[in-house]
């Protein structure tokens, strides 16, 4: 997407993208680059599809991409963009919403209805809320709005990365009739295959790794952003929903439960009905 009226892209100092009379950096950037200094040695090179129009833009975030020693290509269109991650799988996308051809939204529509795993980072303008949420619910892991540095962007691909190649202890989670292949990333219930997008994936492997234990919406935030939230609190009510929907379809008893106020926990419906039991 293309600056605003009045608005100029540049490179500032250390690579950082700015934009004419863009605030300091905050204290959250500072907390994700640290992040990725500490973490540095679990970092794995990854296949990165950036998808903007803008190409000045797409060939700095490449080249940031490349000097991070990842396998980074670019599309400048929204039809381009989604024949490429459709005919060579990339593990990440950097897409832009407002594309010439087929928007975002569009471009983001047909990869997950095409049952694509790859993480997706969407690039919105500064301000619309809407354009975010409409994009989580679409299947966006993350999102990122304009104008952002580069060292934000970096550090928001590198921790995505990381949560992709990070092993667990426990490679079979199961709760009641549901079980998640953590290693494959497979999900199914009664033996029915569930595609869920990987922070779907994320959000209800956090919860079968403790069944019953309720979280609430800070602590799902900071457990898969890694970090303090910084967006609407409606983002965990948007993946929540959305696992609902996948896990619940043609079931009669629910898995996700909510304790208003408090927060969501997953529990088996044989545990859910000895406690109205009891």
């Amino acid at each position: 997407m293309r600056a605003r009226p009045g608005e100029q892209n540049g490179v500032g100092p250390a690579g950082q993208m700015a934009v004419l009379g863009e605030p300091p950096k905050d204290e959250a950037v500072i907390a994700w680059e640290l992040i990725c200094k500490q973490t540095s040695g679990t970092k794995r090179d990854m296949r990165v599809l950036v998808i903007e129009d803008d190409r000045q833009l797409a060939r700095q975030v490449t080249r940031e991409l490349q000097r991070a020693e990842h396998d980074a290509i670019a599309r400048n269109d929204g039809a381009e963009g989604l024949q490429a991650a459709l005919e060579h799988p990339p593990d990440l996308i950097v897409l832009d919403i407002n594309l010439p051809g087929l928007d975002g939204f569009s471009v983001l529509q047909r990869l997950r209805a095409d049952h694509s795993t790859a993480r997706i980072l969407i690039m919105t303008a500064r301000g619309e809320v809407n354009d975010r949420v409409k994009g989580l619910k679409a299947g966006a892991d993350d999102y990122l709005p304009k104008p952002f540095s580069m060292n934000e962007l970096m550090a928001r691909i590198e921790a995505l990365g990381r949560r992709a190649a990070t092993p667990t202890a426990t490679d079979l989670l199961i709760v009641g009739d549901l079980q998640m292949d953590v290693q494959h990333r497979r999900v199914s219930r009664a033996g029915k295959v569930i595609a869920l997008s990987p922070r779907e994936f994320d959000v209800l492997q956090v919860l079968m790794q403790e069944p019953g234990r309720v979280f609430s919406r800070t602590e799902l935030c900071e457990r898969i952003w890694q970090r303090q939230h910084e967006y609407d609190t409606r983002t965990v009510e948007i993946f929540i929903t959305r696992l609902r929907k996948k896990l619940d379809s043609g079931f009669d008893t629910p898995l996700i439960h909510t304790l208003r106020y408090v927060g969501y926990t997953i529990r088996p419906p044989v545990e859910l009905g000895a406690k109205q039991g009891a």
